[in-house]
């Protein structure tokens, strides 16, 4: 009989059936075995308590109210023997104290005595417990004691077998990291032919993550990561919440109203990332972008789904980073116009149709020249220049823009190079950058490299920025580039000014040493109206704080009066010169570069108020 039970037990182990069936088996053929007896079997979890495994001749409220109770030295003879890692026999239920707390689970069923025998994992930590109860007061007989000898290695063997079958499928699944489904968990859960007609799917992707493993660590990504997956998970129930990749987690949501609820869901989500926490010893601001879609209203197939999510997440970064947005059926248009510009300017560059062309900014009094600024002119390969709009969606791309600010920055300093080597009283040069340059964290060994190449000193090169590149960035790592690139000498100017939506803000915050006032001020100058005094303001809030002005758009005699009497002392427009190349460019500076370098564009005094 026992080597029957014996090869009953090791075939269903080797069949891989689960343990709670392999369990019952055992208690049922123990108590075939010993006819007077009621076997149950008891696992414990990792936070020590007694989880019900098998008890098949028991009520199943017994099995509930024994399932969570901690192992302890008190805590009946499950409890006791698995506390102590030695068996406990208790003869009397009723008397024991052991059983002081449970007895009145025990005795209305008839059971007057139980005797508990631990079982043992590899390791020597006991993983369950193996229990005979007898409906009379008395210990087990020899017979009994080699029965539960023979149970508990079947069952140490069983035990065994299912730790290394969910340690297996865990590392297959599960995310090592965060504990969340990994990417094959979330395509089974998405190919679950049980899954309602319409449920939604959220994609996340965590800002900043790049930049923190650069600057404190991977030790310190990690640390983020796992943060940022235990409030994803928390959100929503077991099992719903994934890490795709490094830096992609996803959340299926599933529930009535499904519409309303995947907003609600990317809402809770964003807010539970406000809290600060330690990463890597150093306190930071968690931040995600979300994109999400329907399955239903916004696509038929989970390909789709996915596919929409994507672009929704995808659009998120560029428009929205730090934010939600919901697929919507524009938005597949617009992604197109945007691929498409990318692959156009890609392909310009690969080309060489990538020009820096250069227009001059001139004293108002005098129209000397004292600096110039950069513009990117892409031409198709009928030399027509690629239309603004088209340019600023490819410029989007941060790969792009990285590649396009690399090709202009090494033409700007070798033509900065050739007009020093000519004796031209050359000053500065305004370079723009986009926000896609930031993203690397890399740029001012970028900026310094290239023009140390060319031998030409960071004092004749000014960094022009806009509020974008502010909006949605990290500010330390904003500032910290431009921090370091001014230590070297180079200026920093805030283009566009007075169009954002906090620029007087970022005049507190950000190290910027000249203001663009933008052309739509120009524009609708006049003597008396209201862009008069916004730019007179401006230009004497700029002189109190140490900065200077350009107002760019001039185009008109009129307005450059106007400016002047304003106070203000440098612009550049059409009223002076449209962009032009290198060697046009060179012309004007020969004839018209300022001679007196002291008067230029540079930083200029702070005024106490």
């Amino acid at each position: 009989m026992f080597l029957r039970l014996q090869k009953q037990i090791l075939e269903m182990i080797a069949r891989g059936l689960p343990l709670a069936e392999t369990a019952r088996q055992i208690c049922a053929e123990a108590e075939l075995l010993a006819p007077t007896s009621i076997c149950s079997i008891l696992s414990i979890d990792e936070d020590g308590r007694l989880r019900a495994l098998a008890a098949p001749s028991l009520p199943a409220a017994f099995s509930d109210a024994v399932d969570g109770v901690p192992i302890g030295p008190r805590f009946g003879s499950c409890g006791t023997a698995a506390f102590r890692g030695l068996p406990v026999a208790v003869t009397d239920i009723e008397t024991d104290p052991l059983w002081s707390e449970y007895k009145a689970l025990a005795l209305p069923l008839g059971l007057a005595a139980c005797w508990s025998s631990p079982i043992f994992g590899s390791d020597g930590r006991v993983i369950g417990t193996f229990a005979f109860y007898f409906p009379t007061k008395r210990g087990p007989n020899e017979a009994e004691e080699n029965i539960v000898a023979a149970c508990v290695d079947l069952c140490t063997i069983a035990f065994e077998r299912h730790a290394a079958e969910t340690k297996i499928h865990r590392l297959a699944y599960f995310d090592a990291l965060t504990g969340l489904g990994n990417r094959a968990s979330f395509d089974l859960a998405l190919a679950e032919e049980s899954r309602p007609s319409q449920f939604g799917l959220l994609l996340i992707d965590v800002d900043n993550l790049k930049l923190t493993n650069d600057t404190l660590g991977h030790a310190a990504g990690d640390d983020m990561l796992r943060e940022i997956g235990a409030r994803i998970g928390s959100i929503q129930p077991q099992g719903s919440a994934y890490r795709l990749s490094g830096d992609e987690f996803a959340v299926v949501v599933e529930g009535p109203e499904v519409s309303d609820l995947v907003d609600w869901v990317a809402d809770q989500i964003l807010e539970a990332m406000r809290p600060p926490t330690t990463c890597g010893g150093r306190a930071l601001q968690l931040t995600v972008t979300i994109g999400g879609a329907v399955h239903g209203p916004d696509c038929a197939t989970v390909e789709g789904l996915r596919q929409k999510a994507d672009i929704a997440l995808y659009h998120a970064k560029e428009v929205h980073r730090g934010g939600f947005v919901r697929f919507s059926r524009g938005l597949g248009t617009t992604m197109a116009q945007r691929l498409q510009a990318i692959r156009l300017l890609q392909d310009a560059l690969e080309d060489g149709r990538v020009d820096a062309h250069f227009q001059p900014i001139v004293r108002l009094d005098t129209s000397e020249i004292v600096g110039v600024e950069a513009l990117c002119r892409v031409m198709d390969h009928d030399r027509l220049r690629m239309p603004e709009e088209q340019f600023h969606l490819a410029m989007s791309d941060a790969a792009t823009a990285v590649r396009l600010t690399e090709r202009m920055l090494i033409q700007v300093a070798r033509a900065v190079r050739s007009w020093l080597d000519a004796g031209i009283p050359f000053q500065h040069v305004g370079v723009n950058v986009a926000v896609g340059d930031f993203q690397g964290g890399d740029l001012e060994q970028r900026i310094a490299g290239i023009f140390d190449r060319f031998d030409v000193p960071l004092k004749h090169v000014v960094l022009e920025v806009t509020e974008l590149v502010y909006l949605g960035k990290s500010d330390l790592m904003v500032a910290e580039a431009v921090k370091a690139l001014r230590s070297r000498g180079l200026l920093v100017a805030l283009d566009d000014f007075g169009t954002g939506y906090a620029s007087l803000t970022h005049l507190l915050t950000f190290p910027v040493d000249i203001i663009k006032i933008d052309r739509s001020f120009v524009t609708d100058l006049t003597a008396a109206g209201p862009s008069s005094v916004i730019v007179g303001g401006l230009i004497d809030i700029a002189r109190k704080l140490g900065m200077r002005v350009v107002a760019e758009g001039i185009e008109t005699e009129r307005q450059a009066q106007l400016l002047k009497g304003l106070g203000c002392v440098l612009g550049q427009g059409y009223l002076y010169a449209r962009p032009a190349d290198f060697a046009a460019t060179t012309e004007l500076l020969l004839e018209h570069a300022q001679r007196d370098p002291e008067a230029g564009i540079g930083r200029a005094p702070r005024v106490a108020s």
